[in-house]
């Protein structure tokens, strides 16, 4: 495969560039010839299981990262082409617990697992994933070892303060912020560590690399928080406002509801989303409408969704996102001027640009 970031001859145009590129494309190869080989079980329900979401595809953003900053060192070693493997293994299984957690009906174009195989194969296809990451993660030594730990325990918490939600002493923002830190930064973050960790690279990057990596993740899911209001169905495999309409936390809504206490059409497009929750929830718990019922209702989401797309709070989602890269970015400056520096400046403006 190749790289999915904007990663191309036209942003490297020098032969130093060009073989760069090719070596991180190469890198990405083996990693996925060997993701398939990874996700083998000795038993056909489970191949079909955790295969599934990987099958759908997916931009392989950890992995593509850890290989841009092993060209600080030694490149795709056997230790860079395993973490990444493992960083990516453990990444799709969060995803089939996440969309247990979330009831989300679809992933990467499809539906999500549990609507094929119900929430306890979901929950178990992401455990074997788990498990198979761990066993990676066991040959690359402690400190590996130490780092899975590290970063499982910061993915379960973050799940668990999403779920809780914040306190009546917490800023919900900054909760909200925070949620994104331990469930999207730190496994992105882990990624860039391993870039150092298993390349040769001089540790004295893996402070530098890390921030970038947390500022970054955090950054990406911003931007999929705007992403979901997208009326461009053929771009991210998902109905407008999947998120919205399931009642998942959004920056978007977070930013609405603060400005609904002093705005009388914030309050307004706040109380029409509520009210649209609340009754896509009691659809799934009762009796199904008629045709003509659900038509008219889907014209009113899709009316609110445009509403919200075209709101302000939309367009300071997208500039806080850019705010973290800004910082992601700014981590960078005790990495040495080239290819790699270059790189990772390129990757943090494809993650905010991107549509999809």
């Amino acid at each position: 495969m190749k790289t999915s970031l904007g990663l191309g001859e036209r942003l490297f145009a020098s032969p130093t560039e060009r073989r760069f590129v090719a070596a991180v494309d190469a890198g990405l190869d083996q990693v996925e010839e060997g993701l398939l080989r990874e996700i083998s079980f000795a038993d056909d329900l489970a191949d079909a299981t955790t295969r599934y979401l990987f099958a759908a595809g997916g931009k392989r953003v950890r992995p593509t990262l850890t290989l841009l900053i092993s060209q600080l060192g030694d490149g795709a070693t056997p230790g860079i082409i395993a973490s990444a493997q493992a960083t990516e293994i453990t990444h799709l299984a969060s995803l089939y617990h996440d969309d247990v957690m979330d009831e989300a009906q679809m992933r990467r174009g499809v539906p999500s697992a549990q609507n094929v195989w119900g929430n306890s194969v979901a929950i178990l296809a992401g455990d074997l994933l788990f498990a198979r990451a761990s066993s990676i993660v066991s040959g690359l030594g402690q400190e590996a070892i130490l780092l899975q730990a590290e970063t499982f325990e910061r993915l379960c918490l973050g799940q668990l303060h999403e779920t809780i939600g914040p306190s009546e002493s917490d800023d919900p923002i900054a909760h909200y912020l925070d949620v994104l830190a331990d469930k999207t930064g730190s496994l992105i973050s882990t990624a860039a560590r391993a870039g150092i960790m298993f390349s040769g690279a001089s540790r004295d990057y893996l402070g530098p690399v890390a921030e970038f990596g947390e500022k970054i993740g955090i950054a990406f899911q911003l931007v999929d928080d705007v992403i979901d209001l997208s009326d461009q169905a053929d771009e991210t495999g998902k109905k407008a406002g999947t998120d919205l309409r399931a009642g998942v936390v959004t920056l978007p809504v977070l930013y609405l509801r603060r400005e609904a206490q002093t705005d009388v059409e914030a309050a307004a497009l706040l109380a029409d989303i509520d009210r649209i929750v609340e009754a896509s929830r009691e659809d799934a718990d009762g009796p199904e409408g008629t045709a003509l019922d659900a038509e008219s209702a889907d014209a009113e989401f899709a009316d609110v969704v445009r509403r919200l797309r075209e709101h302000d709070v939309t367009r300071r989602t997208r500039a806080e996102a850019h705010r973290w890269a800004n910082e992601a970015l700014a981590a960078l400056d005790a990495l040495p001027s080239g290819s790699v520096k270059k790189a990772l400046t390129r990757f943090a403006d494809q993650v905010v640009e991107r549509t999809a």
